[in-house]
């Protein structure tokens, strides 16, 4: 379920982008009504959707390693306070 969520929805969603970018065509008319117009712009969203999810899950593996690296560095710290070096030395 995590890689899931960190790998393939990510691309699941870009895949769908694309795809609406290439039905939608290579009119890059903002001012027209065209339907087409209308699907390359939400696959262009669709690309920032993919953007942002995976900005999300990189930003919570960050915050989850950082607590991992303060967790070894309190662990540290009192096996320095409990033999009076620091472990592995």
């Amino acid at each position: 379920m995590l890689t899931a969520t960190r790998v393939w929805l990510p691309l699941a969603i870009a895949a769908a982008g694309v795809v609406a970018i290439v039905i939608g065509g290579d009119n890059p008319s903002f001012v027209s009504d065209n339907a087409d117009s209308v699907l390359s712009a939400a696959g262009v969203a669709l690309l920032l959707v993919a953007l942002i999810v995976w900005m999300i899950n990189w930003m919570f593996r960050m915050s989850v390693q950082s607590n991992r690296d303060r967790d070894e560095e309190e662990a540290a710290r009192r096996y320095f306070d409990e033999h009076g070096r620091w472990p592995g030395e």
